[in-house]
């Protein structure tokens, strides 16, 4: 004969103990074989959560099998949750573990891992270059971002996590510069951030050229003239006042910029490397 025991869930997301989690983070789980459903609980005291039952503030609710997430609706920030699930099952109820994260004392504008490898029409296509769009196809554009082939992020020189973008430029004739457009975070004023910082990398055989971001038609440009030629990370931060006549509220895009923008002529080459845009208070 054969027989299965009643399990816990398992796979959380964010993982146990994780830190610097994201304040729009939605929380998921694998459930366990032949559970029936699931009861949440969620808090900010991981011992309360262990303890608690139906009856505790704690307690989120039921959960029905094919339903492993919950949207806690807005994390705060720089702080701690625990949550924990348990099985339902027939005869029986299996206690989850508590399970910990912290979240981040910044918003992440782009950490640059989510991208992947997979090329469309498959629906988890996520490539570097296909959400920062640069001059590929056009005259004007002197930026590429990605590799050629896979990996199309950059893997080996990073900043932080396990990629980076790599961004070449030709300034021949032309500007360079990549733009993502926003779904989060839009709100700039959020958590009463008030910087936006991004870690570059260039390198000494670049033409020596400025950087910039821009923020729709608001610019921002590094005092270093020869940013391109520096070496090692380097952090960039910018006062986000700086963005005049920018609404913060509902940024639509950021742009990341060779050169001075909308002006060509001027001949540059060269490989940069950017990783880590975060917004901070």
């Amino acid at each position: 004969w054969a027989f299965t025991t009643p399990g816990a869930v398992g796979n959380p997301q964010p993982a146990n103990d994780a830190v610097d989690v994201q304040f729009n983070a939605t929380l998921s789980w694998t459930a366990a074989d032949n559970a029936t459903s699931h009861e949440l609980y969620f808090g900010t005291d991981a011992e309360a959560v262990k303890n608690a039952t139906t009856a505790s503030p704690e307690y989120i609710g039921p959960r029905a099998l094919g339903a492993e997430s919950y949207d806690p609706g807005g994390l705060a920030w720089d702080s701690s949750y625990a949550w924990r699930v348990d099985e339902i099952y027939a005869a029986e109820t299996i206690k989850g573990p508590v399970w910990t994260f912290a979240t981040a004392d910044f918003i992440s504008v782009d950490d640059f891992e989510s991208y992947n490898d997979i090329d469309p029409p498959d629906p988890a296509s996520n490539r570097i270059f296909d959400k920062w769009i640069d001059g590929f196809g056009t005259t004007t554009n002197g930026a590429l971002v990605g590799n050629d082939l896979p990996p199309y992020a950059e893997q080996t020189i990073v900043h932080g996590g396990a990629q980076s973008i790599p961004y070449r430029y030709d300034l021949t004739g032309k500007s360079a510069e990549a733009t993502l457009t926003l779904e989060y975070p839009k709100d700039w004023t959020a958590h009463g951030v008030t910087k936006l910082s991004l870690q570059f990398r260039g390198s000494s055989a670049n033409s020596a050229d400025k950087i910039f971001v821009a923020l729709g038609n608001s610019v921002a440009y590094h005092p270093d003239a020869a940013a391109t030629q520096m070496t090692r990370w380097n952090e960039w931060v910018i006062n986000l006042a700086d963005f005049v006549g920018v609404d913060l509220t509902n940024v639509g895009s950021i742009t990341i910029g060779i050169g001075t923008r909308n002006v060509s002529g001027v001949d540059g080459t060269g490989t940069m490397y950017f990783d880590d845009i975060k917004l901070y208070r």
